[in-house]
């Protein structure tokens, strides 16, 4: 797909050093008529499947093909209402397709998704994947972690470099196909954007092993699609046990970002 000026985007997905199938999945998506585009803006998406070999694939592809066909289709003037549509259809998908596959009880997955509009960022979120900012030498965690540990880091219980070595820490506490509802993540209001800014979506394949301040380091020495090779083979060395997915959005302010 041809990127429209503004951004700078790149993405990767490794299956990672202990696995035999990568159980990840991303998207990234502009409308292709322009009153759509200054309307809607871009789209992002990843997703970390659970569920066994086809479970975790299946439910990480359905989540990811879901969201982004609702939000290019959906007549909304919110993105944010666009995200959240998706959000709940894929959710409702994932469990049909279930309930229609007996041997895949149990498929759900983490999914993480941000629409970009000019210099107003949209996102939903369910589950561990993350959304970073960063902004010069800073960086912001826009999502928490819906994950047993992520509760006991929320409670003080544990610190945040614990939480990551911890044996408990894939136990997720929502997912998109778990369960009757889906709580989702969103902002209160868009995150407002500036020029120079780079927004970073990662499964827990990279953000497990890659330390923030490496993270803020790769990226600022790298044009995205650097950054997301850089990131993947700093996971792929210090050993890789899980799938390994990075979207790169880097806001260029040249000033054709969409309105």
């Amino acid at each position: 797909m041809e990127i429209r000026p503004g951004v700078e985007a790149a993405s990767l997905t490794d299956v990672g050093c202990q696995r035999e199938n990568n159980e990840d999945s991303l998207a990234y998506w502009e409308p292709q008529a322009e009153e759509d585009f200054l309307r809607k803006g871009r789209l992002a998406v990843i997703a970390d499947g659970m569920g066994g070999y086809e479970g975790g694939q299946e439910a990480s592809r359905l989540a990811v093909e879901t969201i982004r066909d609702v939000y290019g289709r959906v007549s909304v003037d919110n993105p944010q209402d666009a995200l959240l549509q998706g959000f709940e259809a894929a959710h409702n998908r994932i469990r049909r397709y279930a309930e229609e596959h007996p041997e895949l009880e149990g498929m759900g997955t983490t999914c993480t998704a941000l629409a970009l509009n000019g210099y107003h960022l949209y996102f939903a979120h369910v589950g561990d994947s993350r959304l970073y900012l960063v902004r010069g030498t800073a960086i912001t965690r826009l999502t928490r972690d819906h994950s047993y540990v992520g509760r006991l880091v929320e409670s003080g219980i544990i610190d945040s470099e614990e939480a990551n070595h911890h044996p408990q820490r894939h136990i997720l506490t929502a997912a998109l196909g778990a369960g009757t509802d889906v709580v989702t993540d969103t902002p209160s209001t868009p995150v407002s954007l500036q020029p120079g800014d780079t927004l970073v979506l990662c499964t827990d394949g990279l953000w497990s092993l890659v330390h923030e301040s490496e993270l803020v380091n790769i990226v600022n020495l790298h044009n995205a699609p650097a950054a997301c090779s850089a990131l993947v083979q700093l996971a792929r060395e210090r050993g890789g046990p899980d799938n390994i997915t990075v979207q790169v959005l880097r806001i260029s302010g040249n000033g054709a970002m969409a309105l």
